[in-house]
């Protein structure tokens, strides 16, 4: 899904009439912001609106002159789409959380942490909020950095305001990587380009190295590296692909672009690259706040990894079931096989920070079970499923192939029954492809996997109601299961600034059921069955996903992932028709609902006695 970028939409955001498109919750309490004019939400006045403010990108249009409000920044549109409503959107001298003024230097950002924030907070920052820093391109414009030393110093001053926000309590600070200062309207044709551009690549050499060593989620956003790409490519992201992206700007700056300029044959800010000469427009702003949430909203997506298998589990697990109840009080005669094959189908849906995931699956199943006495019969299963995942609001594709094995053992004897099934199983996770909107394009990153699964379930129950004749029969029963996977960690193929690590998973899961199974015999032919039944969750903690940037390997950081619901409903119904002596069609399905998560499954199978 692409989203394209008009100056109505920049507006609405600005306006607060309407979230983002994409906007949903997230897990972050809030988002506070600190910098300099790259992420100023209004600290100063605009002369030219009454009770408006100024930010340092483009007016709004139609005409992007006084008098029209100006476009939101990144962390304001960052905030829209995580579906934080006002808070970390508007200036803090205005009710928000936004403390970034436009001029501020890397030791004027210091002392707003300080002196400004901390103070209003009794010194503490919240654990659950997504702190944001800009900073040091002032250093640069005010000519605070002259060499190797002081481009160190500076950029050690934008870790300081990270490291007080870590002590006072701050988990997850995201960062900006200095963008080329030397590559900008105001700077770039000059003498001095080069050796601005060589200083800030000190300045961020400097910072990733002292990040590295920090406790916190540090998240770093690869800025340079990220607008590099951009450049090389400009139209994809909806800019101009014959003019000066570089040296022009679209209205204050040495060379106003001659076409797309506020003075131009044709003013539109958003196929430029800059507004003036330092600052982005409301396109670059775009771009910057599309990145960032691309990061975040990464793990929310690759955590469903485990959640597909465990899916996967248990339809395999249903399908099982479902040939047990069919054979309730019908088993083959001691000493004898009965085989069955069994095909079906089955179809996911989540429900994440990210917004709604889903998917469908196919499957094969085949095995047999062996009577080895009156009360006894034990079996083998294998399956093969295939299950495909759409999550995210790009709509990325994930894709898993599952092989399954399982043994089980049966007790049936007067109204006591029992079951115990033990399953291993190997995930091939193949094409892995995140998606996620960049302006108005779409960008992916593929890679592939790979994992594996071990289960251990059991149920017992008592038949309370069997008629004389044992045409119906009506058993409560309780349930356990464990189950494990473990998804392999993995890097995206690129080397883009986009392109993620991540860590191994682990998913376990262990639940505790009650309910209610039952069959009714139409005729001597046809049986009906079917079960209800409430599962509790014990593990459900959200995921934890390791992340680092492949650009950017040394900085890495732990963000949370899906959270498995604490209970699940499950109901199930099937038929059972003799075709022949020894013969049998069983078809059943499954429905698992719970807050976040369904499940729905379907299958189709054919036992027969040997």
């Amino acid at each position: 899904m692409k989203r394209l970028l008009t100056p109505l939409a920049a507006a609405c955001l600005l306006a607060g009439t309407a979230l983002s498109a994409h906007a949903s919750s997230s897990p972050y309490s809030s988002m506070v912001v600190f910098g300099d004019s790259l992420s100023d939400a209004g600290w100063f006045d605009d002369p030219d609106v009454a009770g408006g403010r100024m930010r340092f990108t483009n007016r709004v249009g139609p005409t992007y002159l006084p008098g029209e409000a100006f476009g939101p920044v990144a962390p304001m549109l960052l905030g829209s789409r995580l579906g934080l409503g006002e808070e970390g959107l508007a200036a803090a001298n205005d009710g928000g959380n936004n403390w970034a003024v436009g001029g501020y230097r890397s030791d004027e950002i210091l002392d707003s942490v300080n002196n400004d924030y901390l103070p209003t907070t009794g010194l503490r920052a919240d654990p659950n909020a997504l702190y944001y820093i800009t900073g040091g391109g002032n250093d640069f414009l005010q000519l605070r950095v002259t060499d190797t030393a002081t481009a160190q110093a500076a950029a050690g001053r934008v870790v300081d305001s990270v490291e007080v926000l870590q002590q006072a309590g701050a988990r997850y600070i995201m960062v900006w990587l200095l963008p080329d200062v030397g590559k900008t309207p105001a700077i770039s044709g000059t003498g001095l380009a080069a050796t601005v551009s060589q200083l800030g690549v000190e300045f961020n050499a400097e910072l990733v190295r002292q990040l590295s060593g920090m406790s916190a989620e540090i998240i770093p956003l690869n800025i340079p590296l990220m607008l590099s790409e951009v450049l090389a490519d400009p139209g994809r992201y909806g800019l101009a692909t014959d003019q000066d992206l570089i040296g022009t700007c679209f209205d204050d700056c040495t060379v106003q672009n001659p076409v797309y300029g506020i003075n131009g044959t044709n003013p539109d800010p958003t196929k430029l690259l800059f507004n003036d000469g330092v600052h982005p427009t409301i396109a670059g702003q775009t771009l910057i706040a599309d990145y960032a949430y691309s990061l975040l909203s990464a793990p929310w997506e690759v955590s469903l990894l485990p959640e597909m298998a465990h899916g996967t589990l248990r339809s395999h697990q249903d399908q099982l079931r479902a040939q047990w109840q069919a054979d309730w009080e019908a088993w083959q005669a001691v000493g004898q096989w009965r085989p069955f094959v069994n095909g079906g189908g089955q179809r996911l849906d989540f429900d994440t920070y990210g917004g709604s995931s889903d998917g469908n699956g196919y499957s094969l199943n085949f095995g047999g079970s062996y009577r080895l006495d009156d009360a006894w019969r034990v079996g083998l299963a294998a399956g093969l499923y295939e299950q495909d995942l759409e999550a995210g609001a790009a709509d990325s594709d994930y894709n898993l192939r599952s092989y399954l094995g399982t043994a089980f053992a049966q007790y049936q004897q007067n109204r006591w029954w029992g079951e115990l099934a033990a399953s291993i199983g190997y995930l091939d996770y193949d094409d892995l492809k995140r998606k996620f909107d960049m302006g108005p394009a779409t960008r992916s990153e593929k890679g592939d996997t790979d994992g594996d699964l071990w289960s251990l379930s059991g149920r017992v129950g008592y038949d309370i109601a069997q008629s004389v004749d044992s045409q119906w029969h009506l058993s409560p029963f309780v349930s356990a299961d464990y189950a494990r996977v473990e998804v392999d960690g993995y890097s995206e193929d690129s080397s883009s600034a986009t392109a993620l690590n991540f860590g191994d998973q682990k998913r376990n899961s262990k639940r505790l059921g009650v309910g209610l199974q039952g069959l009714f015999d139409l005729n001597q032919q046809t049986r009906l069955f079917g079960e209800v039944a409430m599962e509790r969750e014990y593990e459900d903690d959200a995921t934890d996903v390791d992340m680092s940037l492949r650009s950017l390997p040394t900085i890495g950081y732990t963000l949370d992932g899906y959270t498995p619901d604490d209970k699940t409903w499950r109901a199930s119904v099937g038929v059972s028709h003799k075709l022949a002596a020894g013969l049998s069609l069983r078809g059943a399905y499954t429905y698992r609902n719970a807050d976040d998560q369904d499940q729905q499954g379907i299958n189709l199978s054919l036992a027969w006695d040997l």
